[in-house]
């Protein structure tokens, strides 16, 4: 049986090494092996204590989706960023900034419930539209959310990827999708 719930600060460690498995898994063949291969779950966890992503006072929201006490996934939603910098916030728009699970869970129906809880909080905060970003390459993720109603809506960005030792970071082209939440 799978629960949804907001995180705690002890969940730190559990999320990181969720979303780094995931980004492991779901980013192989389009972000480079090096940088998949220095992900590390103790920093990411600290980068999210750092944040303060558990606090119910922090403008973005983070549900997780348990089963047996397992962290199958987690989703992060709040208001839009603009040029997705999280100091700039839009109050039109809503954004899912994250869905991620643990590669073992895809295909389960976690992701469709981690994605209607996040409608469901963005809804409940007023918002009538909301938009996610999604690497262009990532058939998988699109697949996802097209199936789920989302759409791309012609806007598109570019996230650097960080290389080590100085060199250029690798450009990532990423789409942006939109939905209606009154729909």
């Amino acid at each position: 049986m799978l629960t949804i719930r907001r995180e705690e600060p002890d969940d730190a460690e559990a999320v990181a090494r969720v979303h780094v498995h995931s980004w492991q898994a779901g980013y192989a063949g389009i972000m480079p092996d090096e940088v998949l291969g220095r992900l590390n779950p103790a920093a990411w966890a600290q980068r999210r204590r750092d944040l303060g992503t558990a606090d119910p006072e922090h403008p973005f929201t983070t549900l997780l989706a348990e089963a047996g006490g397992t962290l199958a996934g987690f989703t992060t939603f709040g208001p839009y960023r603009n040029n997705q910098d999280r100091g700039d916030l839009d109050p039109a728009y809503g954004e899912i900034l994250a869905i991620y699970l643990e590669p073992a869970w895809w295909g389960s129906g976690a992701g469709r419930a981690l994605l209607a809880a996040a409608r469901a909080g963005l809804a409940e905060r007023g918002w009538t539209e909301y938009r996610l970003w999604v690497l262009a390459d990532n058939a998988r993720a699109r697949r996802f959310y097209e199936r789920a109603g989302l759409s791309p809506d012609g806007a598109e960005s570019t996230y650097p990827v960080p290389l080590s030792g100085g060199r250029d970071p690798v450009p990532l082209r990423e789409l942006r999708y939109a939905a209606r939440l009154d729909g």
